[in-house]
């Protein structure tokens, strides 16, 4: 494997949220995890504490809070990621209350996610926005409360919704997150001529 290819996948989350998922199955993506050397392998909170059992420190073990949907009240999400967190997992994707934003209430937005940080604590936070359901005010809006919340990354999808990431919504994300916390994209952006496309 090339250093180029290494270095990409050492940044992806390899991930399986299918309801119907199988511990044979998430057992396959954390063998293929570790031995492509991703990021973390995202599975349902069901299997955190096997998987992390099985994993044994040689990958990250991410899940999903509110998810897909993200209108779960902000104390059932912290019951979750808290309950993810004690079962072995080091990060957490939380899925935003969208009908929040879209009612413009974003003190609410905010106190959301920065209530799902504390409970994770020092373990990594990342907030999806469905940016497919989104207008361009609203994600720009997002680019500016996740990191006040302190989230460490902002992310497009769940992948559960109309659409994954685009190149215009990774670019909008760099022009306003501004550096104050870090980007993912999910689906959309799926092979290497995706990214030769998006760096050309």
């Amino acid at each position: 494997m090339n250093e180029e290819l290494k270095n990409i996948l050492s940044r992806v989350d390899h991930t399986l949220l299918a309801q119907g998922a199988t511990w044979n199955e998430i057992k396959a993506i954390c063998d293929d995890g570790i031995k492509y050397g991703c990021a973390s392998v995202c599975i349902p909170a069901s299997y955190v504490k096997q998987a992390a059992e099985y994993v044994d420190g040689k990958i990250a073990v991410c899940t999903v809070i509110g998810f897909p949907n993200g209108y779960d009240t902000t104390a059932a999400k912290c019951f979750e990621a808290a309950d993810a967190v004690k079962n072995g997992a080091s990060e957490v994707d939380m899925v935003i209350n969208i009908g929040w934003l879209k009612n413009k209430q974003y003190d609410d937005v905010r106190n959301d996610i920065a209530a799902v940080k504390a409970a994770v604590g020092d373990k990594i936070l990342k907030v999806i926005i469905e940016t497919c359901l989104l207008t361009e005010e609203e994600k720009i809006k997002m680019c500016d409360i996740v990191p006040e919340a302190g989230a460490d990354f902002i992310k497009t999808s769940t992948g559960f919704s109309t659409g994954g990431a685009t190149f215009h919504d990774i670019a909008l994300f760099a022009e306003h997150v501004r550096g104050r916390c870090k980007i993912k994209a999910a689906g959309g952006i799926s092979t290497v001529e995706d990214m030769e496309t998006f760096l050309a």
